[in-house]
């Protein structure tokens, strides 16, 4: 496999170009893109630059790739990374700084020209610093080890990108102009400048157990379709997608005992992989302002066939599935439970094995330790699965993995990162006793700095995965970390709850803006600029915050400042605390109003579906017609219109391969 340019300098020719000149090998093919047509052309070997063209002081890792906003399109180049360690010889990287430069020489990135150019300007920048990516300019990070020893043969003439898998190479639409560029010219191949990134987790560590050199390494893979945030991305699409969808592969390299200590050497090679997802149906969670969300079902005539087809891709990928569902068996999350049920009940596919696990009921009282109760459960489905063994001394690998466990709760973050690292340990500790570095009657858990290095992993994994997602670290963490729950975790989990609500009512429309404008879910066309930054909420929807907080100020002020008079306050606070109760009161009754909700894409569509199905509760809208809905009111049609369009954008995009 071709590897790609690992230092670029960027030279700038006044309004006319952008030229990116490899560092080295001295003499490569420079990549220019001119900024007036848009045009993307790679130059002969050792063309001259420009004598006005003046050199950028920032080495550039790499291009992340090219993104269309209101006025002009921009270039995002890679401007700073660190070495996260070594798999297989090569170098893994996190992305640690961006630049974008824009192709309009009217559009500037520190004084844009309007508001709404600022605005996506920052949507961009904000996803950028935000996200946890990964990359590597010779090993393809988007792939298990078992799929890549697969297609081996076919996929050393190859360029990276090419043989990437596409869920995973998270800017795959960013690089889209490079990729349509070089098919469109023969002469014109940009595969050394197409970066593909990862948005994910990675952590590899050395450690050494009864004589031989263990490397033990952690992956995990976000996918880029149906992505975004907690709340205004839930279930499946029509194309089978699932919201929060990541593969986790757990990887062992084993170096016998006379071995060097290093991973360039590993001899024998393991891979154990599992996935997370959303419950695979029409559903949503309708933010209200309320610590509990509505549940809503939507019971759509293509609920079954969507499933089906996610069903259908997974096989498909891993072979069998095994579905653990943690989800609650009563409350607030019951009827997401028995909706799963009865999907799987009606489709009852072959390979498919569903299995519940009431988590909450099982582990109450802090005893997580019960999470053996589900490893008792799927014990013979784990080992008919397997993983995959490869031993360099053998042609064939030893072991194959013929499928996957996929572990769900709501969220798909903390009861499913609890669920995942046990069957994860479960897993290693069958791998070392079958490798002979531990006894049958041995266990991992018998050596400390293993088993300290395990869990420090696959906590920083699961806290990665949670803000991501969430917007804050993972709950339950504690246990994934020291194997333990206290009183104290119970408390830092109180901490990242209300971190949650406040992040998800109020700051996640904007992430999710930016999560469909870098993943080409939506793009700037027959769109209403204003909107982006308008607020057209009736003034008495807007004016009630300030009455509230000029409330609560009174009263504070009431009981702080000092007094010049004896006279009673009593009345003054009667009235004080009367208005911040009735702005509350309105507030709350109004809190789909309150919401921040995502611009680019709006879910009026969800908010006020009124088909088949479920909903808990019809919190949060108030007596009158609201400035979200008014549009929806006025035309019958208008929320089918609203649901088909987005589902068009992302057909779209698949069809183009993006």
């Amino acid at each position: 496999m071709k590897t790609l340019h690992q230092r670029l300098n960027l030279y700038t020719d006044g309004n006319e170009t952008y030229t990116f000149v490899p560092a080295e090998p001295v003499g490569a093919r420079s990549l220019t893109i001119y900024r007036n047509s848009g045009d993307i052309v790679l130059n002969p070997p050792n063309t001259p630059l420009p004598a006005t063209a003046e050199r950028s002081g920032k080495t550039i890792y790499g291009i992340i790739g090219m993104v269309t906003l209101q006025m002009s399109e921009y270039v995002i180049i890679l401007t700073g990374r660190e070495q996260k360690g070594r798999l297989m010889g090569q170098h893994i990287y996190h992305a640690t700084d961006y630049d974008i430069l824009p192709l309009n020489p009217d559009v500037s990135t520190t004084n844009p020209p309007n508001a709404v150019e600022a605005h996506l300007q920052a949507l961009v920048r904000s996803h950028l610093a935000g996200g946890y990516f990964l990359f590597s300019y010779s090993w393809d990070l988007t792939r298990r080890l078992q799929a890549q020893w697969s297609s081996i043969e076919g996929d050393k003439e190859k360029q990276l990108w090419e043989v990437a898998d596409e869920r995973f190479f998270w800017n795959r639409f960013l690089q889209s102009r490079f990729i349509d560029a070089t098919f469109a010219k023969g002469d014109n191949d940009l595969s050394p400048y197409i970066l593909p990134i990862v948005y994910g987790t990675f952590d590899i560590r050395p450690t050494k157990l009864n004589g031989h050199y263990l490397n033990l390494c952690l992956i995990s893979r976000r996918s880029r379709h149906r992505a975004g945030t907690r709340y205004f991305r839930r279930g499946i699409d029509h194309d089978g997608n699932v919201a929060n969808f990541n593969e986790t592969e757990q990887i062992l390299l084993v170096n016998t005992p006379n071995a060097d200590r290093g991973d360039d050497d590993s001899s024998v090679q393991l891979s154990f992989v599992q996935i997370r997802g959303s419950v695979p149906l029409f559903w949503a969670e309708i933010n209200t302002l309320r610590y509990k969300p509505d549940v809503q079902i939507m019971d759509s005539q293509d609920t079954l066939e969507a499933t089906r087809k996610h069903f259908d891709q997974q096989t498909a990928e891993y072979g069998n599935s095994n579905l653990v569902n943690l989800v609650n068996h009563k409350g607030h999350e019951m009827p997401i439970k028995e909706a799963y049920e009865h999907q799987m009940a009606e489709l009852d596919l072959p390979n498919v094995r569903y299995e519940y696990f009431d988590f909450h009921n099982e582990c109450k009282n802090m005893r997580w330790d019960r999470i053996s109760v589900l490893l008792d459960k799927i014990q013979d489905d784990l080992i008919k699965n397997g993983y995959f063994h490869l031993d360099s001394t053998k042609e064939k690998p030893v072991k194959v993995q013929n499928g996957v466990v996929r572990t769900n709760c709501m969220d798909n973050l903390d009861r499913t990162n609890v669920a995942q690292a046990a069957i994860a340990k479960w897993t290693l500790n069958r791998q070392l006793i079958a490798l002979g570095v531990l006894h049958e009657t041995d266990s991992i858990e018998n050596y400390e700095e293993l088993v300290k290095d395990f869990r420090e992993m696959w906590s920083d994994h699961a806290n990665l995965i949670s803000i991501a997602y969430s917007g804050t670290g993972a709950l339950k963490v504690e246990f994934t970390r020291t194997g333990k729950r206290t009183r104290m975790g119970t408390l830092e989990d109180g901490y990242k709850s209300v971190m949650r609500y406040l992040k998800n009512n109020f700051f996640d429309g904007a992430r999710q803006d930016a999560f469909d404008l870098m993943t080409g879910v939506w793009l700037p066309r027959n769109w209403s600029p204003s909107s982006l930054v308008a607020d057209r909420r009736p003034l008495i929807i807007r004016a009630v915050p300030y009455v509230l907080w000029y409330s609560i100020f009174m009263i504070f002020a009431g009981l702080t400042l000092p007094r010049s008079s004896d006279y009673s306050l009593l009345y003054y606070f009667l009235l004080w605390i009367f208005l911040a109760a009735i702005s509350f009161t309105f507030i709350m009754i109004h809190g789909i109003e309150y919401v921040s909700w995502p611009r680019l894409l709006p879910l009026n569509d969800v908010i006020f579906y009124d088909g088949p199905g479920f909903r808990s509760g019809n919190h949060g809208k108030g007596f009158g017609i609201h400035a979200l809905d008014s549009k929806v009111n006025a035309k019958a049609k208008g929320r089918k219109r609203a649901h088909s369009r987005l589902d068009e954008i992302e057909m779209g995009a698949r069809k183009k391969g993006l």
